[in-house]
């Protein structure tokens, strides 16, 4: 039974991972953060101690969460001491090796894109698992099964799959709202005119797969109107090359006319 907790970093996820387990009734003992104010914030939130300092880091826990940018993972790992509870990163498309120096350790992945000013439901989010050992996995999966409904066992090739599919899904998409964002602030139009739009798109993956619920001009293989919006985004090569791209490969995988690359 896992009775206490140590959260390695402060930020987005960081903060809703331990809001979620306090509720659950899992004892968070203490918040790491470089930046001891901000450990300070959140562990004042969870009941917690705060450190800025990797010697102060307690050892006897039963669980360490390691939830920081990848950036700065491999080096955060390296100054922490040895401890006798199971380590976990929370990092996608990063190894499990690189906690091989813990006896026991794995991987803590929830499968959502988290921010410190919106509650996210857990319950709902996918944690994916991987660990060193099958005893070690099983008490990942104790962990995770308190605030998550989906608990998967993945390994690293499928999990950096699933990371490098969420960037073209999450990041990138997002990407274009801002295009679009841009695009309607020089007509002096608000974004909200989009939201209906967004919400529709996204729970079309509900009922249909992505390729059957493909619409617009380069599926309908509408070159008329492809040449016009070139013609429209001609301050911008960019987002022309991009446009043109992404209708190509629309167009092509449609079966229907090749787009001319710009």
């Amino acid at each position: 039974m896992i009775k206490n907790v140590v959260l390695i970093g402060s930020g987005k996820l960081a903060t809703q991972l331990g809001n979620h387990l306090v509720k659950k009734g899992v004892n968070i003992r203490q918040v790491y953060s470089r930046t001891l104010e901000n450990a300070e914030r959140l562990a004042e939130k969870l009941n917690a101690y705060a450190t800025d300092k990797f010697a102060d880091i307690q050892t006897n826990a039963d669980f360490y969460i390691i939830a920081v940018a990848d950036a700065v993972l491999l080096s955060v790992i390296e100054q922490m001491p040895k401890v006798k509870g199971v380590v976990v990163h929370t990092a996608g498309s990063m190894s499990m090796d690189l906690l091989i120096r813990f006896n026991k350790y794995g991987i803590f992945y929830p499968f959502q894109t988290f921010s410190k000013e919106r509650e996210v439901n857990f319950q709902e989010i996918p944690i994916l698992l991987e660990a060193n050992e099958e005893g070690v996995e099983y008490e990942i999966k104790e962990l995770a099964q308190k605030i998550s409904g989906t608990v998967m066992s993945c390994d690293s090739n499928q999990r950096q799959k699933i990371h490098l599919a969420a960037v073209f899904a999450c990041n990138f998409s997002n990407h274009m709202y801002a295009i679009a964002n841009n695009i309607l602030k020089d007509s002096g139009v608000s974004f909200d005119v989009m939201k209906p739009l967004i919400k529709e798109t996204a729970l079309k993956t509900d009922l249909l797969s992505p390729e059957k619920a493909q619409t617009g001009p380069a599926v309908r293989g509408d070159k008329n109107v492809i040449d016009k919006h070139l013609d429209m985004l001609n301050g911008d090569d960019e987002l022309v090359v991009l446009y043109s791209k992404m209708s190509r490969r629309i167009a092509e995988l449609n079966g229907k006319v090749k787009v001319e690359e710009k």
